[in-house]
Protein backbone atom coordinates (compact mmCIF):
# COMPACT_ATOMS: atom_id res chain seq x y z
CA UNK A 1 0.00 0.00 0.00
CA UNK A 2 2.88 2.47 0.75
CA UNK A 3 3.83 2.44 -2.89
CA UNK A 4 0.19 3.24 -4.17
CA UNK A 5 0.33 6.11 -1.79
CA UNK A 6 4.02 7.42 -2.90
CA UNK A 7 2.47 6.78 -6.66
CA UNK A 8 -0.36 9.24 -5.43
CA UNK A 9 1.57 11.84 -3.93
CA UNK A 10 4.06 12.06 -6.47
CA UNK A 11 1.20 12.31 -9.00
CA UNK A 12 -1.17 15.02 -7.14
CA UNK A 13 1.68 16.59 -4.35
CA UNK A 14 -0.60 15.56 -1.61
CA UNK A 15 -1.40 12.36 0.06
CA UNK A 16 -4.96 10.65 -0.42
CA UNK A 17 -7.86 11.13 1.92
CA UNK A 18 -8.79 7.74 1.04
CA UNK A 19 -7.61 4.13 0.59
CA UNK A 20 -9.39 1.25 -0.50
CA UNK A 21 -8.20 -2.05 -1.42
CA UNK A 22 -10.71 -4.44 -3.53
CA UNK A 23 -9.41 -8.66 -4.56
CA UNK A 24 -9.03 -9.95 -8.43
CA UNK A 25 -11.18 -12.71 -8.56
CA UNK A 26 -11.81 -16.46 -10.30
CA UNK A 27 -14.77 -17.99 -10.82
CA UNK A 28 -14.52 -21.71 -9.68
CA UNK A 29 -17.24 -22.92 -11.25
CA UNK A 30 -20.77 -21.93 -13.02
CA UNK A 31 -19.55 -18.52 -14.70
CA UNK A 32 -21.17 -19.40 -17.46
CA UNK A 33 -24.92 -19.63 -16.14
CA UNK A 34 -25.56 -16.61 -14.87
CA UNK A 35 -28.83 -15.41 -17.71
CA UNK A 36 -29.99 -18.68 -16.58
CA UNK A 37 -30.37 -17.26 -13.08
CA UNK A 38 -27.97 -20.32 -11.89
CA UNK A 39 -25.35 -20.02 -9.79
CA UNK A 40 -21.83 -19.14 -9.74
CA UNK A 41 -18.85 -20.37 -7.46
CA UNK A 42 -16.08 -17.79 -7.31
CA UNK A 43 -12.92 -17.05 -4.91
CA UNK A 44 -11.22 -13.83 -4.10
CA UNK A 45 -7.26 -13.62 -4.23
CA UNK A 46 -4.96 -11.69 -3.18
CA UNK A 47 -4.64 -9.59 -6.60
CA UNK A 48 -5.53 -6.19 -4.65
CA UNK A 49 -6.54 -2.94 -6.94
CA UNK A 50 -6.40 -0.25 -4.44
CA UNK A 51 -8.32 2.95 -5.04
CA UNK A 52 -6.79 6.00 -3.58
CA UNK A 53 -8.72 9.68 -3.23
CA UNK A 54 -7.72 13.37 -2.24
CA UNK A 55 -10.75 16.25 -2.57
CA UNK A 56 -10.53 19.06 -4.90
CA UNK A 57 -11.52 22.39 -4.62
CA UNK A 58 -12.74 22.74 -7.99
CA UNK A 59 -15.15 20.40 -9.82
CA UNK A 60 -12.40 18.66 -12.09
CA UNK A 61 -11.15 15.04 -12.09
CA UNK A 62 -8.38 14.04 -12.59
CA UNK A 63 -7.84 10.33 -12.88
CA UNK A 64 -3.93 7.86 -12.96
CA UNK A 65 -3.58 4.43 -13.60
CA UNK A 66 0.44 4.00 -12.45
CA UNK A 67 1.22 0.99 -14.02
CA UNK A 68 -0.15 2.24 -17.52
CA UNK A 69 1.23 5.12 -16.39
CA UNK A 70 -2.11 6.78 -18.21
CA UNK A 71 -3.90 10.01 -17.07
CA UNK A 72 -7.13 10.77 -17.98
CA UNK A 73 -9.53 13.86 -16.84
CA UNK A 74 -13.02 15.33 -16.79
CA UNK A 75 -15.35 17.17 -14.77
CA UNK A 76 -18.30 16.26 -12.83
CA UNK A 77 -20.42 18.81 -15.32
CA UNK A 78 -18.83 17.16 -18.29
CA UNK A 79 -18.72 13.84 -16.51
CA UNK A 80 -20.17 10.66 -19.43
CA UNK A 81 -18.77 7.82 -20.61
CA UNK A 82 -15.65 8.49 -23.29
CA UNK A 83 -14.65 4.94 -25.19
CA UNK A 84 -10.78 6.27 -25.30
CA UNK A 85 -11.24 6.76 -21.24
CA UNK A 86 -11.07 2.74 -20.62
CA UNK A 87 -10.39 2.13 -17.15
CA UNK A 88 -11.25 5.73 -15.93
CA UNK A 89 -14.79 4.78 -17.10
CA UNK A 90 -15.15 2.30 -13.83
CA UNK A 91 -14.40 5.05 -11.25
CA UNK A 92 -16.78 7.68 -13.46
CA UNK A 93 -19.33 4.87 -13.80
CA UNK A 94 -19.66 4.21 -9.83
CA UNK A 95 -19.63 8.20 -8.83
CA UNK A 96 -22.48 8.65 -10.91
CA UNK A 97 -24.64 6.12 -9.93
CA UNK A 98 -23.70 7.83 -5.63
CA UNK A 99 -24.65 11.29 -7.50
CA UNK A 100 -28.17 9.93 -8.94
CA UNK A 101 -28.41 8.57 -5.23
CA UNK A 102 -28.52 12.67 -4.32
CA UNK A 103 -25.25 12.97 -3.03
CA UNK A 104 -22.64 15.97 -3.43
CA UNK A 105 -18.76 16.28 -4.08
CA UNK A 106 -16.18 18.42 -5.00
CA UNK A 107 -13.64 17.81 -7.74
CA UNK A 108 -11.26 14.58 -7.34
CA UNK A 109 -7.87 13.41 -7.74
CA UNK A 110 -8.16 9.49 -8.02
CA UNK A 111 -4.83 7.15 -8.42
CA UNK A 112 -5.47 3.53 -9.38
CA UNK A 113 -3.07 1.20 -8.33
CA UNK A 114 -2.91 -2.44 -9.48
CA UNK A 115 -0.26 -4.96 -10.55
CA UNK A 116 -2.28 -6.76 -12.65
CA UNK A 117 -3.82 -5.25 -15.78
CA UNK A 118 -7.12 -5.14 -16.57
CA UNK A 119 -6.51 -7.21 -19.85
CA UNK A 120 -5.30 -9.96 -17.80
CA UNK A 121 -8.85 -10.82 -16.80
CA UNK A 122 -8.97 -12.00 -13.02
CA UNK A 123 -11.79 -9.84 -12.15
CA UNK A 124 -9.88 -6.56 -11.88
CA UNK A 125 -12.29 -4.05 -13.47
CA UNK A 126 -15.14 -5.51 -11.03
CA UNK A 127 -12.06 -4.46 -7.92
CA UNK A 128 -11.58 -1.27 -9.31
CA UNK A 129 -15.07 -0.60 -9.20
CA UNK A 130 -15.58 -1.90 -5.80
CA UNK A 131 -13.00 -0.37 -4.69
CA UNK A 132 -14.13 3.45 -5.98
CA UNK A 133 -17.50 2.85 -4.79
CA UNK A 134 -15.91 1.80 -0.88
CA UNK A 135 -13.68 4.99 -1.35
CA UNK A 136 -16.66 7.43 -2.32
CA UNK A 137 -18.80 5.81 0.78
CA UNK A 138 -15.94 6.72 3.05
CA UNK A 139 -15.68 10.31 1.25
CA UNK A 140 -19.00 11.67 0.54
CA UNK A 141 -21.79 8.90 1.44
CA UNK A 142 -20.32 7.63 5.24
CA UNK A 143 -23.87 6.31 6.13
CA UNK A 144 -24.53 3.86 3.17
CA UNK A 145 -24.31 0.70 4.23
CA UNK A 146 -21.69 -1.82 2.08
CA UNK A 147 -25.06 -3.86 0.78
CA UNK A 148 -25.79 -0.07 -0.53
CA UNK A 149 -22.54 -0.51 -2.64
CA UNK A 150 -24.04 -3.42 -4.43
CA UNK A 151 -26.86 -1.43 -5.94
CA UNK A 152 -24.35 1.42 -6.96
CA UNK A 153 -21.52 -0.94 -8.76
CA UNK A 154 -24.80 -2.40 -10.86
CA UNK A 155 -26.50 0.71 -11.62
CA UNK A 156 -23.32 1.60 -12.97
CA UNK A 157 -22.58 -1.07 -14.90
CA UNK A 158 -26.75 -1.05 -16.37
CA UNK A 159 -26.87 2.80 -16.72
CA UNK A 160 -23.34 4.86 -17.38
CA UNK A 161 -21.10 1.59 -19.04
CA UNK A 162 -24.15 -0.25 -20.69
CA UNK A 163 -22.18 -3.24 -19.67
CA UNK A 164 -23.61 -6.77 -18.09
CA UNK A 165 -23.73 -6.57 -14.18
CA UNK A 166 -22.11 -9.85 -12.80
CA UNK A 167 -23.64 -10.55 -9.08
CA UNK A 168 -20.89 -12.65 -8.80
CA UNK A 169 -17.94 -10.08 -9.22
CA UNK A 170 -19.68 -7.31 -7.04
CA UNK A 171 -20.19 -10.25 -4.00
CA UNK A 172 -16.73 -11.20 -4.74
CA UNK A 173 -15.36 -7.85 -4.57
CA UNK A 174 -16.95 -6.51 -2.08
CA UNK A 175 -17.61 -9.23 0.67
CA UNK A 176 -15.06 -12.37 0.43
CA UNK A 177 -13.67 -13.42 3.35
CA UNK A 178 -9.73 -15.26 3.46
CA UNK A 179 -10.18 -18.95 3.01
CA UNK A 180 -13.89 -18.93 2.13
CA UNK A 181 -15.09 -18.80 -1.40
CA UNK A 182 -18.73 -17.09 -2.49
CA UNK A 183 -21.85 -19.24 -3.95
CA UNK A 184 -23.81 -16.47 -5.63
CA UNK A 185 -27.28 -17.27 -6.57
CA UNK A 186 -28.86 -15.33 -9.28
CA UNK A 187 -32.62 -16.49 -8.99
CA UNK A 188 -32.45 -14.96 -5.16
CA UNK A 189 -29.92 -12.42 -5.75
CA UNK A 190 -27.94 -13.45 -3.25
CA UNK A 191 -24.97 -15.05 -1.76
CA UNK A 192 -23.21 -18.00 0.51
CA UNK A 193 -19.94 -17.68 1.83
CA UNK A 194 -18.61 -21.59 2.17
CA UNK A 195 -14.81 -22.63 3.43
CA UNK A 196 -12.16 -22.93 1.01
CA UNK A 197 -9.30 -23.80 3.08
CA UNK A 198 -6.67 -26.72 1.53
CA UNK A 199 -3.48 -25.33 3.88
CA UNK A 200 -1.67 -28.26 1.94
CA UNK A 201 -2.35 -26.76 -1.44
CA UNK A 202 -0.87 -24.23 -4.08
CA UNK A 203 -3.12 -22.05 -5.95
CA UNK A 204 -1.85 -21.33 -9.14
CA UNK A 205 -2.94 -18.98 -11.97
CA UNK A 206 -1.88 -19.17 -15.42
CA UNK A 207 -1.91 -16.79 -18.03
CA UNK A 208 -1.41 -19.44 -21.37
CA UNK A 209 -0.76 -16.26 -23.41
CA UNK A 210 -2.70 -17.42 -26.74
CA UNK A 211 -4.18 -15.45 -28.51
CA UNK A 212 -7.84 -15.40 -27.59
CA UNK A 213 -10.30 -16.47 -30.90
CA UNK A 214 -13.65 -15.90 -30.25
CA UNK A 215 -15.25 -18.76 -32.56
CA UNK A 216 -18.80 -18.64 -31.56
CA UNK A 217 -20.36 -15.58 -29.75
CA UNK A 218 -21.52 -16.98 -26.25
CA UNK A 219 -24.53 -13.93 -25.99
CA UNK A 220 -25.87 -16.08 -28.88
CA UNK A 221 -27.01 -18.52 -25.86
CA UNK A 222 -28.68 -15.47 -23.54
CA UNK A 223 -32.31 -15.43 -25.30
CA UNK A 224 -35.57 -15.89 -23.02
CA UNK A 225 -36.73 -19.04 -25.28
CA UNK A 226 -33.39 -20.45 -24.21
CA UNK A 227 -34.30 -19.08 -20.44
CA UNK A 228 -37.56 -20.86 -20.55
CA UNK A 229 -36.32 -24.14 -21.79
CA UNK A 230 -34.31 -24.42 -18.93
CA UNK A 231 -36.32 -22.88 -16.92
CA UNK A 232 -39.25 -26.23 -17.17
CA UNK A 233 -35.94 -28.76 -16.73
CA UNK A 234 -35.83 -27.09 -13.07
CA UNK A 235 -36.69 -28.86 -10.27
CA UNK A 236 -36.24 -28.38 -6.61
CA UNK A 237 -34.41 -31.39 -4.31
CA UNK A 238 -33.59 -30.22 -0.48
CA UNK A 239 -34.30 -26.80 -1.27
CA UNK A 240 -32.24 -26.63 -3.81
CA UNK A 241 -33.13 -25.55 -7.52
CA UNK A 242 -31.53 -28.01 -9.77
CA UNK A 243 -31.55 -29.53 -12.99
CA UNK A 244 -33.49 -32.76 -14.15
CA UNK A 245 -31.67 -35.02 -14.83
CA UNK A 246 -33.29 -37.80 -16.66
CA UNK A 247 -32.50 -37.94 -20.62
CA UNK A 248 -35.45 -38.69 -21.54
CA UNK A 249 -37.13 -35.43 -19.82
CA UNK A 250 -34.10 -33.18 -21.38
CA UNK A 251 -34.19 -34.35 -24.70
CA UNK A 252 -37.79 -33.96 -24.83
CA UNK A 253 -37.83 -30.31 -24.05
CA UNK A 254 -34.76 -29.25 -26.69
CA UNK A 255 -35.95 -31.57 -29.29
CA UNK A 256 -35.94 -28.67 -31.26
CA UNK A 257 -33.39 -26.85 -30.16
CA UNK A 258 -30.01 -26.48 -32.99
CA UNK A 259 -27.04 -29.84 -31.93
CA UNK A 260 -24.24 -27.12 -31.51
CA UNK A 261 -26.92 -25.08 -28.72
CA UNK A 262 -28.48 -28.05 -27.65
CA UNK A 263 -24.64 -29.25 -25.87
CA UNK A 264 -23.96 -25.86 -24.56
CA UNK A 265 -27.22 -26.03 -22.52
CA UNK A 266 -26.56 -29.37 -21.44
CA UNK A 267 -23.66 -28.01 -19.96
CA UNK A 268 -25.01 -25.44 -18.17
CA UNK A 269 -27.16 -28.26 -16.51
CA UNK A 270 -24.38 -30.36 -16.21
CA UNK A 271 -22.20 -28.08 -14.42
CA UNK A 272 -24.96 -26.56 -12.03
CA UNK A 273 -25.01 -30.05 -10.74
CA UNK A 274 -21.21 -30.46 -10.46
CA UNK A 275 -21.00 -27.09 -8.61
CA UNK A 276 -23.92 -28.37 -6.10
CA UNK A 277 -21.48 -31.11 -5.40
CA UNK A 278 -18.44 -28.87 -5.51
CA UNK A 279 -20.31 -27.16 -2.68
CA UNK A 280 -20.47 -29.89 -0.66
CA UNK A 281 -17.59 -31.21 -1.04
CA UNK A 282 -16.05 -27.52 0.39
CA UNK A 283 -17.95 -28.03 3.04
CA UNK A 284 -17.14 -31.07 4.06
CA UNK A 285 -13.30 -30.42 3.22
CA UNK A 286 -13.08 -33.45 0.63
CA UNK A 287 -10.31 -32.30 -1.67
CA UNK A 288 -10.36 -35.16 -3.87
CA UNK A 289 -14.31 -35.06 -4.54
CA UNK A 290 -13.85 -30.87 -5.42
CA UNK A 291 -10.88 -31.71 -7.77
CA UNK A 292 -13.27 -34.28 -9.67
CA UNK A 293 -16.13 -31.56 -9.93
CA UNK A 294 -13.09 -28.62 -11.37
CA UNK A 295 -12.01 -31.46 -13.59
CA UNK A 296 -15.29 -32.60 -14.80
CA UNK A 297 -16.68 -29.04 -15.61
CA UNK A 298 -13.47 -28.26 -17.93
CA UNK A 299 -14.12 -31.59 -19.87
CA UNK A 300 -17.70 -30.17 -20.27
CA UNK A 301 -16.43 -27.00 -21.39
CA UNK A 302 -13.93 -28.41 -23.89
CA UNK A 303 -16.55 -30.80 -24.97
CA UNK A 304 -20.16 -29.60 -24.77
CA UNK A 305 -19.46 -25.22 -24.54
CA UNK A 306 -16.53 -25.33 -26.91
CA UNK A 307 -14.37 -22.30 -25.18
CA UNK A 308 -11.67 -24.54 -24.86
CA UNK A 309 -8.17 -24.91 -27.02
CA UNK A 310 -5.53 -27.27 -27.88
CA UNK A 311 -3.13 -24.80 -25.36
CA UNK A 312 -5.54 -24.66 -22.42
CA UNK A 313 -6.40 -28.62 -22.66
CA UNK A 314 -2.42 -29.92 -22.15
CA UNK A 315 -2.15 -27.89 -19.51
CA UNK A 316 -4.95 -28.86 -17.20
CA UNK A 317 -4.30 -32.28 -18.56
CA UNK A 318 -0.51 -32.10 -17.39
CA UNK A 319 -1.37 -31.39 -13.91
CA UNK A 320 -3.90 -34.69 -13.28
CA UNK A 321 -2.23 -37.35 -15.47
CA UNK A 322 -0.09 -39.10 -12.81
CA UNK A 323 -3.29 -39.54 -10.64
CA UNK A 324 -4.89 -40.69 -13.23
CA UNK A 325 -2.54 -43.02 -14.29
CA UNK A 326 -2.07 -44.34 -11.02
CA UNK A 327 -6.25 -44.82 -10.27
CA UNK A 328 -5.42 -42.50 -6.90
CA UNK A 329 -7.93 -39.92 -5.87
CA UNK A 330 -7.42 -36.45 -7.25
CA UNK A 331 -4.51 -34.74 -5.45
CA UNK A 332 -4.86 -31.54 -7.97
CA UNK A 333 -7.31 -29.92 -10.36
CA UNK A 334 -7.15 -27.10 -13.10
CA UNK A 335 -9.98 -25.65 -15.26
CA UNK A 336 -10.12 -22.95 -17.47
CA UNK A 337 -11.30 -19.87 -16.37
CA UNK A 338 -12.64 -16.84 -18.09
CA UNK A 339 -14.27 -16.03 -21.18
CA UNK A 340 -12.42 -18.92 -22.56
CA UNK A 341 -11.83 -19.73 -25.97
CA UNK A 342 -7.61 -19.58 -24.74
CA UNK A 343 -6.12 -17.81 -22.22
CA UNK A 344 -6.34 -18.53 -18.56
CA UNK A 345 -6.05 -21.28 -16.32
CA UNK A 346 -6.64 -22.08 -12.44
CA UNK A 347 -4.35 -24.65 -10.72
CA UNK A 348 -4.60 -26.52 -7.41
CA UNK A 349 -2.14 -28.74 -6.96
CA UNK A 350 -0.10 -30.00 -3.46
CA UNK A 351 2.76 -27.60 -2.56
CA UNK A 352 5.58 -30.18 -3.17
CA UNK A 353 4.31 -30.02 -6.71
CA UNK A 354 4.87 -26.96 -7.80
CA UNK A 355 8.58 -27.29 -9.02
CA UNK A 356 6.49 -30.28 -11.29
CA UNK A 357 4.39 -27.31 -12.35
CA UNK A 358 6.81 -25.02 -12.73
CA UNK A 359 8.89 -27.87 -15.49
CA UNK A 360 5.83 -28.47 -17.36
CA UNK A 361 5.51 -24.54 -18.47
CA UNK A 362 9.04 -24.93 -19.66
CA UNK A 363 7.60 -27.71 -21.88
CA UNK A 364 4.48 -26.21 -22.93
CA UNK A 365 6.44 -23.44 -24.30
CA UNK A 366 8.85 -25.65 -26.10
CA UNK A 367 5.89 -27.68 -27.64
CA UNK A 368 3.44 -24.37 -28.63
CA UNK A 369 5.97 -21.46 -28.54
CA UNK A 370 3.62 -19.51 -25.91
CA UNK A 371 5.25 -18.37 -22.91
CA UNK A 372 3.22 -18.62 -20.17
CA UNK A 373 3.11 -16.80 -17.19
CA UNK A 374 1.61 -17.94 -13.62
CA UNK A 375 1.00 -16.39 -10.31
CA UNK A 376 0.70 -18.46 -7.18
CA UNK A 377 -2.07 -16.64 -5.30
CA UNK A 378 -3.43 -16.85 -2.00
CA UNK A 379 -7.25 -16.22 -1.12
CA UNK A 380 -8.32 -12.71 -0.28
CA UNK A 381 -10.57 -10.67 1.84
CA UNK A 382 -13.05 -8.27 -0.16
CA UNK A 383 -13.33 -4.30 0.37
CA UNK A 384 -10.75 -3.19 2.38
CA UNK A 385 -10.50 0.46 4.10
CA UNK A 386 -6.89 1.13 4.69
CA UNK A 387 -5.28 3.22 7.12
CA UNK A 388 -3.22 5.83 5.74
CA UNK A 389 -0.11 6.57 7.80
Amino acid sequence: MNLAVQSHLSEYGSHPDVVVSAPGRIHLLGEHSWYFKDRTLSLAIDMPVYVLVSLRQDNNLRFYFHQLNERKRSSLPAMRFRKEDRWANAFKGVLSSFLAAGYETQGMNVTIYSDILPSAGFGINSAIKAAAAGALKELIAPKARNEDLVEYIDNANRFFLNSISYLADIYTALFAKKNTCIVTDYNRLSFEIIPFDFPETSLILTDARVPRVTVWNEETLWTAEYACLLGDLKVSRNGVVMYEDSDVEINEVLADVNEDYRRRLICIMKEQALLHDAVLALKSNNFSQFARDVVHSHELLRDLFQISCPEIDWLVKRVIESDMLSGKPLSACSRITGKGFGRSTYTVLQKESLNSYEKRLAEYERIFGFHAVFYEVQTADGLIYRQIG
